[in-house]
């Protein structure tokens, strides 16, 4: 079984410390929820461990399966199996939508895969996602609304099967249709119960899909409180200023 351990995590971003001593453990087959206000570090935990270099380690560890991440490049991070799918996706002006994933699944599988089961893959991938086919022949993120882009991370997602996925406010930006087709993408990935979740959001709606078997609640660059779906709930209801207030 799969394992994501980040233990005493601090990161900066220049002199400012975000993070200050994150615990958590993410293990295949189970699917963590973390909750918190703007601010309170959530993406910067989701791209420290990414690798992004704006976001600077200055103690803990990360590892996957016993393997050191904070050693690795970020293709090296992909090549072991951590997905990121971003808040932001950015634009690849001239990359086809197909000629990106197919590089991808190259880059991180080390050998192209058949182009006949390619394509096949990928028609399956973009029906589970009502997608239109002529979306593989559009550049990557450009022009897309903010379902499209968000149902493209899911294809990715689906296509490099990866060990462990971070899922960055996946459901920031979705209407109702699109909440829903994109959470039951991630409910097609996890469901071998061979791959970890560690989805993060401000909100419950997309918990209301997407079942988490536990929260984690974020606050000043810490987990100040960890529960069941029940935590989430008490968030919904009552917010995170108790929270803020203790860590402020």
């Amino acid at each position: 079984m799969s394992t994501l351990e980040i233990r005493d995590l601090h990161v900066s971003v220049g002199d400012k410390e975000i993070l200050k001593g994150v615990d958590l453990t993410v293990q295949a087959g189970k699917t963590h929820a973390i909750m918190g206000p703007n601010g309170s570090g959530k993406s910067t935990l989701a791209y420290a461990i990414a690798g992004h270099p704006k976001y600077t380690i200055t103690s803990g560890s990360v590892t996957l399966d016993g393997e050191d991440l904070l050693d690795m490049s970020v293709d090296e991070r992909a090549r072991a199996g951590l997905f990121l799918a971003m808040q932001y996706p950015v634009e690849i002006p001239g990359v086809s939508v197909s000629n990106f994933l197919r590089s991808a699944v190259t880059a991180v599988q080390g050998e192209a895969p058949k182009l006949r089961q390619f394509a096949k893959d990928l028609k399956s991938g973009m029906d589970n996602l009502a997608i239109d086919s002529a979306f593989a022949t559009r550049n990557v993120n450009e022009g897309f609304s903010g379902g499209e882009k968000k149902r493209h991370e899911i294809l990715q997602l689906e296509l490099l099967k990866p060990k462990v996925a971070v899922l960055d406010e996946t459901d920031s930006g979705l209407d109702v249709d699109a909440l829903r087709v994109v959470s039951e993408g991630v409910n097609r990935f996890r469901a071998s119960g061979d791959t970890g979740v560690l989805l993060i959001t401000h909100y419950t709606r997309i918990l209301r899909y997407v079942k988490p078997d536990f929260v984690h609640v974020f606050a000043a660059g810490r987990i100040v409180e960890e529960g069941g779906p029940e935590l989430a709930e008490k968030l919904e209801n009552e917010g995170y200023e108790a929270y803020t207030k203790v860590s402020s």
